[in-house]
């Protein structure tokens, strides 16, 4: 029988989404880092000085969390095409998962009044716990983009509004979860201290999930039968969907990139210019001059090509790690200078390439007849978590090479060495991959259009017909 849609409606792209809402989607990202960066930056800190953990222990369980965490992606991925209620296929786990995520974040930095074994069952159940609520908050999430619009230029504007909050909350981890665990800490201790930190920061992320739930709608409108996902159609996905796989790849190196740059950045500060005091501001480079040329992505996007954007990225990040590369020890200005321009590269790729994904998502179904956004938000997450984690292990390996010693004040000249080749020749190495990779990815603008054009005239038939 027929629905009763208006085909000239489902024939068009799904155009312009209004500020509020396009805000309201980017809150849902700045709620997941709120509460995830706060466990990525501090969480090690506080299993070894206030949880009461070895050093060894608390490293194995990031290493096991970080395995189960990558393997549930896909999985929870299949599980949410599967999903559907009232409230569409993506929004409701926002909803589901907001108390979830933020009592899980509580708990993690809750010292148990019981120890021994016992104490780290506790920490490896609740880490677990809270990265498995955030896999299915964050995949369906991440969908949701695809369920909003299916006009690419909007696509990237509310990756853009996304990237850009995204980059707030990691500001505001940086500065004010310390602070505040620190104000609290000196009054009620440090276990109580940092309790009452992440109830704060889980409450107020608990509410931006219910916020990013409440202000969004999913729109995109596809024939029951594309919707209907077997474990089969996930192989064919990989099989025949070429943009994906090359998506894929440049996920991995970037994230790798980052991994590498995050984790080194303390090493260059403390050991090659000698000044500790200035590490949370070369954080902070790292991540504020990033915030003013985000919003111009949208821009960037309708006057160059897809890989203009790419290499106009990329090549602002190469630049900044080559300054750092060549800077003397007391070129402060110049350091935070490079570190800046490499901040706006970076934070240009992220805020691109996480807008790519919509068309592969559409490229997918043109491909199969499936639409499968969970699926492919979930395999592009268990790609750069991989990234990740390969990343965190290369400045570990080059550092233990070249002689760097622990705790030592003074690091020899091959230890410092090291840390100049972990900090800048690597991931420029790397960067180049990324950008070869990206050579490969054939849909362009043009292309994409045609075969959007066409899915929407077959959907528009199947629809009419249902």
């Amino acid at each position: 029988m027929s629905t009763h849609l208006d085909l000239n409606t489902i024939s068009k792209p799904i155009g312009h989404i209004g500020i509020g809402e396009k805000v309201g989607f980017g809150l849902g990202d700045l709620a997941c880092n709120l509460i995830y960066a706060s466990l990525s930056s501090y969480l090690l800190f506080y299993y070894t000085d206030v949880f009461g953990l070895s050093a060894g222990a608390a490293s194995l369980i990031f290493l096991v969390v970080r395995f189960i965490d990558a393997f549930c992606d896909p999985i929870i991925g299949f599980f949410t095409e599967k999903s559907h209620s009232k409230f569409g296929k993506y929004r409701p786990f926002l909803l589901y998962g907001a108390v979830p995520f933020a009592l899980l974040a509580i708990l993690c930095f809750t010292v148990p009044s019981f120890g021994g074994t016992a104490k780290l069952i506790y920490a490896y159940v609740t880490y677990i716990l809270l990265s498995v609520v955030y896999t299915f908050v964050n995949v369906p999430y991440g969908s949701l983009t695809s369920a909003m619009t299916n006009d690419q230029q909007e696509s990237v504007s509310l990756t853009t509004y996304r990237t850009f909050l995204a980059n707030i909350g990691q500001v505001l981890v940086a500065f004010f979860v310390p602070y505040l665990a620190e104000i609290f800490s000196s009054s009620i201790g440090k276990a109580k201290g940092w309790q009452l930190t992440m109830t704060i920061i889980g409450i107020v992320g608990g509410l931006l999930l219910i916020g990013s739930f409440a202000t969004t709608r999913e729109r995109v409108i596809v024939p029951k039968k594309h919707a209907q996902i077997h474990v089969k159609d996930v192989f064919e996905q990989l099989s025949k969907n070429q943009p994906l796989l090359v998506l894929c790849i440049f996920f991995f190196v970037i994230y790798g990139v980052k991994s590498i740059v995050s984790s080194t950045g303390i090493y260059y500060v403390t050991y090659y210019v000698g000044r500790a005091d200035l590490v949370k501001w070369y954080s902070l480079a790292g991540t504020l001059p990033a915030l003013a040329f985000i919003p111009a992505i949208p821009w960037l996007a309708k006057k160059l090509t897809k890989f203009q954007l790419i290499i106009l990225s990329v090549s602002a990040d190469i630049i900044g790690i080559s300054g750092l590369l060549f800077a003397q020890p007391t070129w402060i200005t110049w350091i935070f200078i490079a570190r800046g321009i490499a901040s706006v590269g970076n934070g240009m790729i992220s805020a691109y390439m996480w807008a790519l994904i919509p068309e592969t998502v559409e490229y997918g179904e043109y491909k199969t007849n499936k639409r499968m956004g969970g699926v492919i938000y979930a395999i592009i997450g268990f790609v750069f978590k991989c990234g990740n984690a390969l990343g965190g292990m290369v400045p570990g390996l080059v550092l233990s090479a070249t002689g760097y010693v622990a705790g030592v004040q003074q690091q020899t000249a091959g230890a410092q060495r090291g840390i100049i080749i972990a900090t800048t020749v690597i991931p420029i190495i790397i960067y180049f991959i990324a950008i070869f990779s990206m050579k490969f990815y054939k849909l362009d603008k043009e292309t994409y259009a045609k075969i959007s054009a066409e899915l929407k005239k077959r959907n528009e038939q199947e629809l009419a017909n249902e």
